[in-house]
């Protein structure tokens, strides 16, 4: 349900062309390439970096609100009870699709396309069906909890910015425990360091 929420919030509109296949007729969206999606979901499932990378936008541009959304992330449980560790891989954070997108395919929520030539994939698009964003919509009515994703997502596509998987991953490699993680290991969680930067910040503010 989070990939499903985070391919509604992300979805560009798709492009006319795409109806002539017929699985995709009913299409409202997609999502290209497969390594935006898990840079996204990595930020959607890790809110100590996510806070960081608030707290990088806060000192850029002295936004207030970047602070005070940094600080309810910080302030409560969220980065131990919604933290979903993804592995270090070569390409960055990442975690296997296929079984979660399985299921999202054969409820006949998302269509998954792989473009370029047999034997050599150049990338992956995830199509949201009308059914699909039906259901997304009627999860979240129908359990205001999941609305919590919903909040995340917008929050982490305004970070993004309309940046590139390779953008994004090139931004989180400037994280030393994400670049120095070993390959095939867990990315750790960077919450502790990321709460004392927080009070640091707090305290140069209250004194400015």
């Amino acid at each position: 349900m989070r990939l499903l929420l985070l391919i509604d919030g992300a979805a560009e509109p798709p492009s006319e062309s795409v109806h002539h296949d017929p699985a995709l007729v009913t299409a409202v969206g997609v999502v290209p390439g497969q390594l935006r999606l898990q840079k996204l979901d990595f930020w959607l499932r890790s809110p100590d970096f996510l806070a960081d990378e608030l707290l990088n936008e806060y000192e850029r541009c002295a936004e207030a609100r970047l602070l005070e959304l940094a600080g309810r992330i910080l302030d409560s449980e969220e980065p131990e009870v919604r933290r979903y560790p993804m592995l270090r891989h070569h390409f960055g954070a990442y975690e296997p699709l296929d079984d979660a997108l399985a299921v999202l395919r054969s409820a006949g929520l998302i269509v998954h396309r792989r473009r370029g030539r047999v034997g050599h994939t150049r990338r992956h698009d995830y199509y949201l069906l009308s059914r699909g964003r039906e259901v997304a919509r009627d999860l979240v009515a129908q359990a205001p909890a999941f609305r919590y994703y919903v909040q995340r997502v917008r929050l982490v596509l305004d970070l993004a910015d309309g940046r590139g998987g390779n953008q994004l991953r090139n931004r989180q490699y400037l994280q030393s425990e994400y670049a120095g993680a070993a390959r095939g290991s867990r990315i750790a969680s960077i919450a502790e360091r990321v709460r004392i930067r927080l009070a640091r910040l707090r305290a140069e503010l209250s004194v400015a």
